[in-house]
């Protein structure tokens, strides 16, 4: 076996029972939680997001969970640049390293590189933002004669960002690619051994539904009202997420009130879905089990 030091990544669609079981792996394996869930991130954002209680926090040291305000956006890149301090401390600590969440790009930051050392300075932002989309994908077809590749170029957003990096580098799409794809894991110096939690379509879509019913009862409205309050609509990332999204709709008298559970309901079945064809498409090989048929957290990684 490799003697380089562990990563045990836990993960799985929403409301698989991942939080149950790891802390189970972590209090046997003296480990500590480094969370991957893009919405763990912000402070507050508790009852929608099912974070770990303070209880269950107090069983087992958590990590990256609270670590920014929801008005403030958080990216892959401060990710990885904090993830990579935090699993150093725990391997300085003497302490097994459990990772887990269901964010898919999170996730795959400690399985493959996802972002580049490109900066693009404020003054490049400004530059892209004052032409219009025609005038943007106009000018990134000039700095790449060769073609734009895969880019969507009917996207104006991606367009822009894109266009953003060739400023920046002075390369064209095709050598920022190549260069992306030579480099790196974030977490190479590491082994990493991947586990994926799975429960049957109707037994998963039960636990969403008795899911959902606890969230409204334990006050999802009222957190929403008060993060509104707090500006958490200026972050996209926040605002948008299942559970927030339609409270927010309610409250604005465009869905309702009879039909928020269905609906939170509804598009977390239609995320679980998406996170699947994620998991099957983007992961490497890697260890699937049945939530429900595990007997011990030992079996988790093969122990």
């Amino acid at each position: 076996m490799s003697s380089r030091h562990a990563l045990h990544l836990l993960t799985g669609p929403t409301a698989v029972g991942k939080t149950e079981w790891a802390l189970r792996w972590a209090e046997r394996q003296a480990a500590e939680i480094v969370s991957c869930d893009s919405l763990l991130f912000y402070r507050g954002m508790d009852i929608g997001t099912a974070k770990p209680t303070a209880a269950e926090r107090a069983r087992v040291p958590h990590h990256l969970i609270d670590i920014c305000t929801p008005a403030e956006l958080m990216d892959v890149a401060h990710y990885v640049a904090q993830a990579r301090e935090v699993v150093a401390g725990i391997v300085a600590r003497g302490r097994a390293v459990l990772v887990t969440g269901g964010s898919g790009f999170y996730l795959k930051a400690f399985l493959a590189p996802v972002t580049d050392d490109v900066e693009v300075t404020e003054n490049i932002r400004a530059e892209v933002a004052l032409l219009s989309p025609p005038a943007a994908l106009a000018r990134l077809r000039a700095l790449n004669p060769a073609g734009l590749g895969s880019l969507d170029a009917a996207n104006p957003r991606r367009v822009a960002r894109a266009l953003e990096r060739c400023l920046a580098s002075g390369s064209t799409l095709q050598e920022l690619g190549e260069s992306f794809r030579r480099q790196p894991s974030p977490f190479a110096e590491y082994r990493v051994e991947l586990t994926r939690l799975e429960r049957e379509p109707g037994e998963l879509a039960g636990r969403i539904e008795r899911r959902v019913a606890g969230m409204l009862r334990a006050g999802l409205v009222e957190e929403v009202r008060r993060l509104r309050a707090e500006g958490f609509e200026r972050n996209p990332s926040a605002a948008r997420a299942i559970g927030y999204r339609e409270v927010l709709a309610m409250l604005d008298g465009a869905l309702p009130e009879r039909e928020l559970a269905a609906a939170i309901a509804a598009n977390t079945r239609s995320l679980v879905k998406k996170q699947r064809t994620w998991f099957r498409t983007q992961l490497p090989e890697h260890r699937v089990l049945r939530a429900d048929r595990i007997g011990s957290a030992d079996e988790l990684f093969g122990g």
